[in-house]
Parts: structure tokens; sequence; C-alpha cells
């Protein structure tokens, strides 16, 4: 994922965490920020040191990423958002994440309700 579509300044995150909505599911928190003047989304991703060592947390992250990589399309382009993991991430395979992660957008209306 570039750079460009990631968020990653605290005063970044601390806009989307105060200004935006939050949707959730059992797996996932997404607070979502509109941006009209903004050419395509931007992400940032939080997981827990709760959910385990650096590198379970780093699979988690990249995993996330990725799912997001492949929904690029199909995501609304004009919104900063905050994906949380919470703790039943870690024991579900990549299509159970993607499955849940896919929900909890349509949630949020980052995906269109097909």
């Amino acid at each position: 994922m570039k750079k460009s579509y990631r968020v990653k300044k605290d005063r970044e995150f601390q806009q989307v965490f105060h200004k935006g909505k939050s949707t959730a599911n059992r797996q996932f928190v997404i607070y979502k920020l509109n941006k009209e003047a903004q050419a395509h989304f931007r992400v940032g991703i939080s997981v827990s040191k709760k959910l385990g060592n650096a590198v379970t947390r780093n699979r988690l992250k990249r995993r996330i990423r990725h799912i997001l990589m492949e929904l690029d399309d199909q995501i609304t382009q004009n919104a900063d958002f905050i994906v949380i993991a919470r703790s039943p991430i870690v024991q579900m395979s990549y299509q159970e994440m993607k499955s849940s992660m896919m929900h909890v957008l349509k949630l949020a209306t980052l995906l269109p309700k097909n």
C-alpha cells in the first residue's frame, strides 16, 4: 500500500477519532471521517500489544493491508478511516478476516451494500 494511502501522524489519527463516526463488529472497529477534497481514501491500522508479540501484530497488519488493497477499487475514495483490530482476529483465517472486514466496511458505508 502506497504511503499516500496511509494515515501516519498522531494528529491525523486524533482528528479521525474525535471528529469521525465509529462502527464495529466483533473483530474490528472502524472510525471514519469524510474528506470531500481528497482524491483517494487513507487508512490507519491499529493492533494492540494485547493481541500478541510484534511478529503476530505485524502479520495481522499485513493481512489487513492486503485485504484493503484487494478492495481498493470498491472502497469510498473521499474518506480517512482507522481500523482497530480486536482479539478474536488472532485465531481467524485470512478468508474469515476478509469476510469480517467487508461486513464492517459495509456497516461504515465505506463499501457499497450489494
